[in-house]
């Protein structure tokens, strides 16, 4: 029996479960290997999950933070336990064999695939393991926020209203992301050239952040130059993880701004993009990127 290794990238789904159904049609009988609607629950599943297990740690969280211990710690210790969690998953799917019987490529094929889904898993479990600094600090600001009384009404005259909050152009923004070409795909190889992604990440921008906010960009751009570029170079057009058909929004100009967004503002940005798009982008763009902040988790 062959001993599955370790290798590369899953397989994943794309955003239209239909191209999957026809992508994966066989030649010869056009049975689909995937139900659109099958794949639909499948997702809806995961979705539960996830936020199942976004209560469950805002709960240890305040459980700890209850009998003294600080936020550094918990950290560890819920990290330790979800990197455990995905190595359990490494396990089994390293253990697993092709059916009895099958044929001599068949059994190549599948331990193949094995090789690059246990890899896969193994990156997620380091990854996991050490970027979950700063969710318990960010989870006791929730809760203190949560249970803040609401102000008294002033007695006194209210304070002269400022006016309307300056309103950001997108032509603008757009103009100001693509004076960085080291951060962005060229343009032949750019998905989704609609402004939706643009639209739900800009309106993750506070009002009292919107003067000035494309110099706040070009700032945030600047600094995280390296990080940019590797970003492009792992998971960009051309890269193994694209070809699997997710991460289309690396490379892409409006894709600047919600990176910049996720360190700045990650609650009110997953608040609208959850209003308006399907999170596994998201959650994709999460992934590559590891923000200070992980809300998809």
């Amino acid at each position: 029996m062959r001993a599955p290794a370790t290798n590369t990238q899953t397989p994943v789904p794309v955003r239209d479960p239909d191209r999957v159904a026809n992508r994966t049609r066989t030649e010869q009988g056009g049975t689909p290997q995937y139900d659109p609607v099958a794949y639909g629950q499948e997702l809806a599943a995961i979705s539960h999950h996830q936020t199942e297990a976004t209560s469950a740690r805002f709960v240890v969280f305040k459980a700890l933070a209850a009998v003294g211990i600080g936020h550094e710690q918990p950290d560890d210790i819920v990290a330790a336990l979800e990197a455990g969690a995905v190595a359990g998953a490494h396990t089994w799917i390293s253990e697993s064999s092709p059916p009895h019987g099958a044929e001599p490529r068949f059994e190549d094929g599948w331990f193949a695939g094995v090789r690059d889904v246990a890899s896969h898993l193994r990156r997620i479990a380091d990854t996991t393991a050490t970027t979950g600094q700063g969710r318990a600090a960010s989870s006791a600001m929730l809760l203190a926020h949560l249970h803040q009384p609401a102000s008294p009404a002033p007695q006194e005259a209210p304070a002269e209203d400022p006016g309307p909050a300056a309103e950001l152009d997108t032509k603008d923004v757009l103009a100001a992301a693509e004076r960085f070409p080291w951060a962005l795909a060229a343009p032949g190889t750019r998905h989704w050239p609609d402004g939706e992604f643009l639209d739900v990440a800009l309106s993750a921008v506070r009002p009292e952040e919107r003067q000035g906010y494309i110099e706040r960009l070009e700032a945030f751009v600047e600094q995280h130059r390296e990080r940019l570029e590797e970003l492009l170079r792992a998971y960009g057009p051309g890269s193994r993880p694209a070809s699997h058909g997710r991460y289309a929004l690396i490379g892409q100009p409006e894709t600047l701004v919600v990176l910049e967004r996720m360190e700045a503002n990650p609650f009110g940005l997953r608040s609208e993009w959850e209003k308006e798009l399907e999170t596994v982008f998201l959650n994709d763009l999460e992934f590559a990127w590891g923000p200070r902040i992980r809300l998809s988790r």
